[in-house]
């Protein structure tokens, strides 16, 4: 039986229904990530820890700078993205949780209430907003036509990015160090290209696991 060509405006779980040729062309199940209290709490853990794991990374030191750049706000907008508004945005609390607890989980090894007081306390702080709006944004676009996925989930992380996590930590990062408004946003521009480029990494893996667990992306608490 001939199988129906795929079709854009088709939702992303339906576009992507693998097909058996043996069994005269009948659709094999989907992968599907069932939504639970269970599954909810694993997934914010395991993205908490993968935040801490991107922060943990080896990091570039800014000269004049006391905010390192890391892979810190790919793991931040991954989480928003894959897992959606609130469950992305209770993953980053959580890492953020552990870290003010004493934990070294933050950049440069880091943790414990001094990171109050440091020049990168408004990333930190508009890290689950970031990951809040991305995720929001994200499923907005869900249905799109499949080949803009991942145009939408740049653009989303984009918009994370410039709408929140930049203008608190360039307004924090400019008081604790005593810059002017224009000496601050030059300085907080240095990590722009870095940005841009952790934006379209998320993409690129968001839209291989969409693709692989459909539900992520059709089913947003």
């Amino acid at each position: 039986m001939p199988v129906a060509p795929e079709n854009d405006a088709v939702p992303a779980a339906a576009s992507r229904v693998p097909v058996d040729p043996d069994a005269g062309g009948r659709a094999l199940p989907v992968p599907v990530l069932r939504s639970s209290a269970a599954t909810d709490v694993a997934l914010i853990a395991t993205f908490a820890a993968f935040v801490a794991v991107c922060a943990l990374l080896p990091s570039i030191a800014v000269p004049n700078l006391a905010v390192p750049i890391t892979l810190q706000t790919f793991g931040v907008m991954l989480a928003g993205v894959v897992l959606g508004p609130r469950r992305g945005s209770l993953a980053v609390l959580l890492y953020l949780a552990v870290g003010l607890a004493g934990l070294p989980v933050f950049a440069q090894g880091t943790g414990g209430l001094a990171v109050l007081g440091k020049p990168s306390l408004g990333y930190l702080l508009a890290f689950p907003l970031a990951a809040g709006l991305a995720g929001l944004l994200v499923g907005r676009a869900r249905s799109l036509p499949t080949r803009w996925l991942p145009v939408a989930i740049f653009g989303a992380c984009a918009a994370g990015s410039l709408l929140l996590t930049h203008p608190i930590g360039i307004s924090v990062m400019g008081a604790r160090l005593g810059m002017g408004v224009q000496e601050a946003i030059a300085a907080g521009a240095t990590f722009l290209p870095g940005d841009v480029l952790k934006n379209v990494l998320v993409a690129v893996v968001a839209t291989a696991v969409f693709r692989a667990f459909p539900d992520l992306l059709q089913r947003r608490p």
